[in-house]
């Protein structure tokens, strides 16, 4: 960029998008944050919260195509992609499909873990700079399982991320010991997988207490204003919305998650962003817990918040305006109910559903487009809560310098 950046609009303020504004502040750029509904309204809100580096890797992986079509079009599926007529859905699955082997999935891993080894040192500078809400160590993260044998796909996948430049710590357990770290674990468990070195948070109230940070510093936050049009000239970028935040910006960065690609394609994004939707709901818990629960058979994540666990599962490949299936939040309480305890599954609060932004490589989007001035930052798939504070700040240095850091090379919304 030829000119200095003194004026940045972010449109998102998930977590991404937050990220982004504040570490962008930090430079000393006068931020405006525009999001259609308000903070932490998308799939910031009712996720896992998991900081979970050691199991970071591209989605399309060979163990996917297993399930076969007829399980995927199952609404019981852990994965689901109903038959529907949407062109851009099946973009992504031929996409999807060509990338699910080994050799693409170590690609894409190799490419995540420079990134991914920055996680959990970016959340902590945000903590020295201000935000005010704590990330929790899970050590360990315990996976549980029906059978030992059951274990054995877990202990591999991990074995092979380790053996790529991954950092992983993990241990083979009995179920009776996982159930001393994880009381919610059933007797029916007869293995665990202790998995050291993760990280939670709540992400409602964390990504609210970034935002309040970016507050404190200047930022502005415009909650129910749409961006409906981005008009790039020599002398800026022009934001059009349906409330207040629109005027003339020297740049501006697209955070819309699943809904990246209404302002980015016209830059030159090309790339489907697809809604992999997720759900949860929270449930009452009898005995406190203190870590999170992988139930790998079940594809089910539960988090710790106070005095209930949330319950969160599935990847539904589906429009992201769509409503709440509840056919989908059934199946995860089948899926879940033989393996826990002390959980009231029949007594579900906060049913949620929301839509996290997945590519066909796995891979996030984040940099410039075919314009200089404006940029990209999405498609994070599962991962936008962990690697979000690291995007923001390496997006933030290469809007302000206008360098890409190496970090970011295989991440071009371009490619």
């Amino acid at each position: 960029m030829s000119r200095p950046v003194r004026s940045v609009a972010v449109i998102g303020a998930g977590m991404v998008g937050l990220a982004t504004a504040f570490h962008l502040r930090e430079h000393g750029v006068e931020v405006t944050v525009l999001d259609r509904t308000g903070v932490a309204a998308g799939s910031s809100w009712g996720n896992a919260g998991w900081l979970t580096p050691t199991f970071i890797a591209p989605l399309p992986e060979p163990a996917i195509l297993r399930y076969g079509v007829r399980a995927v079009v199952s609404p019981r599926s852990a994965v689901y992609a109903p038959l529907a007529a949407d062109p851009d859905l099946a973009r992504f699955m031929a996409g999807f499909v060509r990338n699910s082997t080994h050799r693409r999935w170590e690609a894409g891993l190799r490419a995540l873990l420079p990134l991914v080894h920055e996680a959990l040192p970016a959340f902590e500078q945000l903590t020295a700079r201000g935000v005010r809400e704590p990330v929790r160590d899970a050590d360990p993260l315990v996976a549980a399982f029906p059978r030992v044998g059951d274990a054995g796909g877990l202990i591999d996948e991990l074995e092979h991320i380790a053996r790529l430049g991954g950092s992983v710590s993990y241990e083979l357990v009995s179920g009776a010991a996982a159930r001393a770290l994880a009381p919610v674990v059933g007797d029916s468990m007869q293995a665990g997988v202790l998995v050291h070195g993760q990280r939670f948070i709540n992400p409602v109230t964390y990504v609210a207490a970034l935002a309040d940070a970016g507050r404190s510093r200047g930022i502005s936050i415009v909650e129910g204003s749409s961006a409906t049009a981005l008009a790039d000239d020599a002398a800026g970028v022009t934001v059009t919305a349906t409330g207040a935040g629109g005027g003339r910006y020297d740049a501006v960065v697209v955070a819309t998650g699943a809904w990246l690609g209404g302002l980015a394609r016209a830059y030159g994004v090309r790339r489907v962003v697809q809604a992999g939707r997720g759900y949860s709901f929270s449930v009452a818990v009898a005995d406190p817990q203190r870590v999170p629960v992988y139930l790998p058979t079940a594809r089910v994540a539960m988090t710790p918040l106070g005095e209930r666990m949330r319950i969160a599962g599935m990847m539904e490949l589906r429009r992201p305006d769509r409503a709440l299936d509840p056919r989908r939040i059934a199946a995860i309480v089948d899926a879940v109910r033989p393996q826990v305890t002390g959980l009231d599954l029949d007594d579900r609060a906060d049913e949620w559903v929301g839509s996290r932004p997945v590519t066909a490589d796995g891979l996030p989007l984040i940099g410039a487009t075919r314009s200089e001035r404006v940029f990209v930052a999405g498609g994070h798939g599962m991962w936008g809560i962990t690697l979000g504070p690291v995007t923001g700040a390496l997006l933030a240095e290469q809007i302000v310098t206008g360098r890409r850091p190496d970090l970011l090379r295989p991440f071009d919304p371009l490619r």
